[in-house]
């Protein structure tokens, strides 16, 4: 359960070499903001912003920020931002296991574990596994041994055909779902170790068959599928079909980029004999 150490820094996805005005206008863009306002948001004006892109005007280290605060821009290339300026970075990368972590190491292991019996984990920005509980070792019975040595994927053991994919049996929906998380955090971070892993991932091949029809969702003794509140991660243990739905859980306004990469998943039972599995191992 103890937290690993993350693998090597993560490089910015922030083009080298670039001034920071371009890289300010392509973040602009890509969130589709207008000058006007963008100028509107960060207590500036369109004139100015326009002399910050073509380079007619050098931001203050202040302005950087502001800037790259209302254009959502990862912590990651925030400091990008400001290397590109001119100014040192304003954002430290603290591993996981340097002393300093202590009290937020501790904090998510404390958290995860107090969510026993259900099923949590812990990743960084490339899904990652730096720490899960009991609860998904349970689900991870059966997976090749090659999905299990670190660093172990969240996404690879998830949708590999010798992970946990033969066994979902929403396998469909529940792949779309996480290709288009993926996809999202793309729009967004342009990250490209994560589109790296989209594009593995996407081309795993897909169960021929998948179990439907007038058994899907029932458990052992025949109980009847319940109607579900959000998308279901259905999956087969032990000769029954478990439901979760699962939540996704970030730092507010990260200071460190390691803290702002990292997200905390957890799986919450979507029906009662989902409960009552689960409960019955710990009783």
């Amino acid at each position: 359960m103890s937290i690993v150490a993350a693998g090597p820094t993560r490089p910015s996805t922030t083009a080298a070499g670039k001034g920071v005005g371009p890289l300010l206008r392509g973040w602009r863009e890509q969130r589709r903001v207008s000058q006007l306002e963008l100028a509107l948001r960060a207590d500036s004006s369109a004139r100015h912003i326009s002399f910050i892109e073509t380079g007619r005007s050098r931001p203050s280290e202040e302005m950087v920020l502001r800037l790259a605060e209302h254009l959502d821009v990862p912590v990651r290339e925030r400091n990008a931002l400001l290397l590109a300026a001119g100014y040192a970075p304003h954002y430290p990368e603290t591993p996981l296991d340097d002393p300093s972590m202590d009290a937020l190491r501790q904090g998510m292991e404390r958290l995860i574990q107090g969510y026993e019996p259900y099923p949590a984990l812990v990743v960084d920005a490339t899904y990652t596994v730096l720490a899960a509980n009991r609860g998904i070792a349970m689900l991870l019975e059966g997976v090749s041994e090659s999905l299990l040595a670190p660093p172990l994927n969240a996404m690879r053991l998830t949708l590999h055909p010798e992970g946990l994919a033969p066994r979902i049996r929403n396998h469909r929906e529940w792949r779309d779902h996480l290709l288009a998380q993926m996809e999202r955090q793309i729009a967004l971070d342009r990250s490209e170790p994560l589109r790296a892993l989209h594009e593995e991932v996407a081309a795993y091949p897909v169960p021929e068959q998948e179990r439907g029809g007038d058994g899907e969702g029932k458990l052992d003794g025949g109980v009847e599928p319940v109607p579900y509140f959000a998308l279901p991660l259905q999956i087969e243990h032990g000769g029954r079909v478990l439901s979760f739905i699962s939540s996704i859980s970030t730092f507010n306004t990260p200071m460190d980029v390691t803290v702002a990469e990292l997200a905390i998943e957890t799986f919450l039972p979507a029906d009662p004999a989902t409960v009552k599995y689960l409960q019955s191992l710990v009783s």
